[in-house]
């Protein structure tokens, strides 16, 4: 039997190329996700450090530093969206730790007229097939790990802008385009969206920081974003499917399809209906 709240994302990210599904992170949880991502900001690690404009800081490949950031990634409710959506043949694209501060730190700021920092995901899909070739491989999935609100800086999305077949206008002086909303995500929500779907960082004027987990969910075909994963032993075989695992067998020999395997079973245990039929 199919969750309401699933039908629901994958209509909004079908008409509205984005979603919002309620309640998915149990509060004590997150709150032990906040603690850890704090601890990796605050350490001194450079594996995957991704810092920027704006004194963007955070972690690329974040399961690899701390495997709780796993637990999020492989959730039923995502995973069962993520399968309506895209199909069993995917696998995690990246796992990235975000954290923007309030105010920001560096004087260059991407959330300026010149440049706004509108984008879409994927950037060499557009950039080689063109805008309104553009297909829908990837969608990611965002957790707020500390207090979400529009002062916060959440991410904003311009509704509908997956079907654009040009770059969405803004008006000369301001940074957004019209239309442009910061959805209304709690504090336990995921919002869901595509690859194709503009977006951009809110500002962050709450005078503290902003931490996210996103992870990006895209077929095993694509290149993962982030640097190859070394597969714990003791990993599902969900997980193991997300995290990269190829089509073989045991003896490592090659067996087409088995590296899909897990989703594919866990899509029929579920009785999750194909793409074609949602």
């Amino acid at each position: 039997m199919s969750d309401s709240r699933i039908d629901a994302a994958v209509a909004g990210v079908d008409e509205a190329g984005y979603a919002v599904i309620r309640n998915v992170l149990e509060p004590e949880f997150r709150r032990d996700l906040r603690d850890r991502a704090q601890w990796l900001l605050a350490s001194d690690i450079t594996r995957g450090r991704d810092r920027g404009a704006d004194g963007k800081d955070g972690f690329r490949g974040c399961i690899t530093l701390d495997r709780a950031f796993m637990v999020p990634a492989a959730d039923p409710l995502v995973l069962k969206t993520m399968l309506r959506l895209l199909g069993p043949n995917i696998q995690l694209l990246s796992s990235h730790l975000i954290a923007m501060p309030s105010p920001p730190k560096e004087h260059r700021s991407i959330r300026v007229p010149e440049r706004p920092g509108w984008h879409r995901d994927m950037y060499g899909v557009s950039r080689d097939l063109g805008l309104a070739a553009t297909p829908r491989p990837a969608v990611k999935c965002a957790y707020y790990l500390t207090e979400p609100s529009v002062r916060t800086g959440l991410t904003m999305v311009l509704p509908g802008s997956h079907r654009l077949q040009v770059r969405p206008a803004i008006a000369a002086g301001a940074i957004d385009p019209v239309g442009a909303i910061t959805p209304d995500v709690g504090r336990h929500d995921a919002l869901l969206f595509e690859n194709r779907t503009w977006h951009a960082g809110g500002l962050n004027v709450s005078g503290e920081p902003r931490i996210a987990l996103i992870y990006q969910y895209g077929y095993r075909w694509l290149a993962q974003v982030d640097d190859p994963v070394d597969i714990w032993p003791e990993a599902t075989a969900v997980e193991r499917q997300l995290l990269g695992a190829p089509d073989r067998d045991d003896d490592g020999a090659l067996a087409k399809g088995a590296g899909a395997s897990a989703l594919a079973a866990f899509t029929h245990e579920h009785k999750l209906p194909a793409e074609e039929d949602s």
